[in-house]
């Protein structure tokens, strides 16, 4: 089953790091959030990937082409270009990656519709470049199959990103850092479609995903929702990212299912 991922944005309010790449391609440690995501996918035997590419694109053609030199021991013989040895050590094995350029100034149904050529099957799978989760992806799949509606939405229901003081006057009862928002459930990514969702878009730049199409799906009652209580975060913000790679230092990440 195809996994599409959306990394076109220009990701202004992280542009303290975006100034100089796709925020795909922000790294929580050592890897692009952009692989983070695609580990949980491959966890549950989901490699078959296609990335709607924009903003600075290049960056993250540029990264899959030289993956295998990059992530791997090599030997090479001066003078013999053409004699390069790998040695094989990471576990991506038999990740297939399309990348496909989809303009920079494409809104999200829009890239959606662009790579509809890529998109092979009756069902796929898609996400943001920039969010993170534990959700159990075959579980949510089982839940799209069983309500055969068109598409499922995951619901999350985000961390604050303010730690919660609960008062009496002047005096602080109870402080907790990033409470659980009570506020209602939000659009978490980590959607499911069946391929009628291509009928709904257009390529004009202008065709957005959530504003016309999914409020669509909504009215026509072809818009469920897989409920998600566990672990869920975005890198939006530099706090954001710096809150991610405070989880990673502290092997606290609870979206590192592999």
């Amino acid at each position: 089953m195809h996994v599409v991922i959306l990394c076109g944005g220009l990701g202004t309010r992280l542009r303290e790091e975006t100034e100089f790449r796709p925020k795909p391609m922000v790294n929580i440690g050592p890897r692009p959030i952009l692989w983070h995501i695609m580990k949980i996918f491959a966890h549950y035997g989901h490699n078959d990937f296609v990335l709607a590419l924009g903003y600075k694109g290049e960056m993250i053609k540029n990264y899959f082409f030289h993956y295998e030199i990059m992530n791997n021991d090599v030997t090479v013989e001066l003078g013999r270009p053409e004699n390069v040895s790998i040695h094989h050590g990471h576990d991506e094995a038999g990740w297939r990656v399309t990348l496909a350029d989809t303009g920079e100034s494409a809104l999200k149904g829009a890239r959606l519709k662009k790579v509809e050529k890529y998109v092979t099957g009756d069902v796929f799978m898609m996400t943001y470049g920039d969010g993170i989760t534990n959700v159990n992806i075959n579980d949510l799949l089982t839940f799209h199959e069983k309500h055969g509606k068109l598409a499922t939405v995951t619901g999350v229901n985000p961390a604050s990103r303010f730690g919660e003081l609960k008062t009496d006057g002047d005096r602080v009862q109870s402080f907790h850092e990033k409470p659980v928002d009570g506020g209602g459930m939000i659009n978490g990514g980590f959607i499911v479609f069946n391929r009628k969702i291509f009928d709904y878009l257009s390529t004009s730049d202008d065709c957005d995903l959530e504003f016309g199409p999914m409020e669509q799906l909504a009215l026509e009652g072809e818009l469920m929702v897989y409920r998600h209580q566990g672990f869920w975060a975005c890198m939006d913000t530099l706090r954001d990212m710096d809150y991610l790679n405070g989880l990673w230092s502290a092997n606290k990440a609870d979206w590192k299912v592999w």
